[in-house]
């Protein structure tokens, strides 16, 4: 089968592979469309794993064989595969912090070479404990395999919404209007509260106000927060999420968010940054500082629930479907956005045309 493989830094060859052999109780899926994250493009341009891997964990695709104590699953069933599941009994999972179990941390779904996701390949291999416990979930009928995709991403954006106790009536800015920003944008109205969103790309602002956002502002505005405190009859936003790895997002943020507000981290920032901060900031202004990492198995029903039945928009998120041989284009576009860039999907085992609901 073909494959891009991770060989080093920012060194991605498309390739022949094994297709992976099956235990008894794993399942072998084909990939019909897998989702570019940050986080991939993460992996594929820093020195933070040891090559050769096969990244890619947005996915759906069909189930084309199952092992001989595989249960439930059979060939032929359209899937969205999740890359890691937790243990469920651990202090962490026994606590709902699913994110820092150990089991859920270790990514299992491989096509080969160290197990990494295994998406950017056009046959992913799903290990019995991940087969067994609630990751793999069907895909209903009149959903794409595009919708589907966006099961995992909607889950770490819900999961980050929820942590923040969003509440109805409530105003959140979102900060960075990329697809992750967009997600919120449109999960933050589904929840009845009211989003306002900043970006360095007016096509981004345009979208974000065109998805449901009550206002967008360019971020560099040296009055944004007077716009903000104009919105919020002069108390600032009641939460701010950080979807951009940026201090000065943070420090507008600060300026943004009213007092007994929340600001959230979602967007993963460099190691070397260290933001200084006076801490009676937030003594004095009772602000919560709050990181959401990853997916939460919790919310898992939910969050298909969510896409499979449109209750927010992903079909508008796509900008970009490339076939699988075209991963590096695909990142160094990521990294490098047009104003029409937002989210790319790519196609190992299909022409990159936008698919039809049966």
């Amino acid at each position: 089968m073909k494959a891009q493989v991770f060989r080093g830094v920012n060194q991605l060859s498309y390739e022949e592979v094994p297709v992976p052999q099956l235990e008894a109780d794993e399942v072998l899926v084909q990939v019909q469309v897998v989702g570019l994250c940050q986080s991939d493009v993460k992996k594929i341009l820093y020195p933070l794993y040891e090559p050769p891997r096969i990244f890619g964990h947005e996915m759906a695709g069909v189930i084309v064989a199952v092992g001989d104590r595989t249960q439930h699953w059979h060939v032929g069933q359209r899937v969205v595969v999740l890359h890691h599941i937790p243990c469920m009994h651990c202090a962490y999972c026994l606590n709902e912090n699913y994110s820092m179990c150990e089991v859920y941390k270790t990514i299992s779904t491989t096509a080969g070479f160290g197990p990494s996701g295994g998406g950017f390949a056009e046959y992913v291999k799903v290990p019995g404990h991940i087969v067994q416990h609630g990751g793999l979930i069907e895909i209903p009928d009149q959903v794409t395999f595009e919708q589907a995709s966006f099961v995992e991403p909607t889950n770490c954006c819900l999961k980050a919404v929820k942590k923040a106790q969003v509440q109805p009536g409530q105003t959140v800015l979102v900060t960075g209007a990329g697809p992750i920003g967009l997600m919120f944008v449109m999960l933050i109205k589904h929840f009845g509260a009211r989003a306002i969103a900043t970006d360095l790309i007016p096509a981004r602002l345009d979208k974000a106000r065109q998805l449901g956002a009550e206002a967008a502002f360019d971020a560099r505005d040296r009055h944004l927060p007077q716009q903000i405190q104009a919105l919020t009859n002069g108390m600032g936003v009641d939460t701010t999420i950080l979807a951009v790895p940026s201090d000065k997002a943070f420090f507008q943020a600060l300026d943004c968010t009213r007092r007994g507000g929340k600001i959230l981290f979602f967007a993963e920032f460099p190691d070397e940054v260290e933001i200084p901060l006076n801490p009676n900031t937030l003594y004095r202004r009772e602000i919560d500082l709050l990181g959401s990492y990853s997916s939460s198995y919790k919310l898992q029903a939910l969050a298909a629930d969510i896409v499979f039945n449109r209750r927010i928009d992903v079909d508008a998120l796509v900008s970009d479907r490339l076939p699988l041989r075209d991963l590096a284009q695909a990142v160094n576009q990521a990294t490098s956005p047009t104003a029409d860039t937002f989210k790319i999907l790519l196609y190992p085992a299909a022409d990159p045309s936008p698919q039809r609901t049966l």
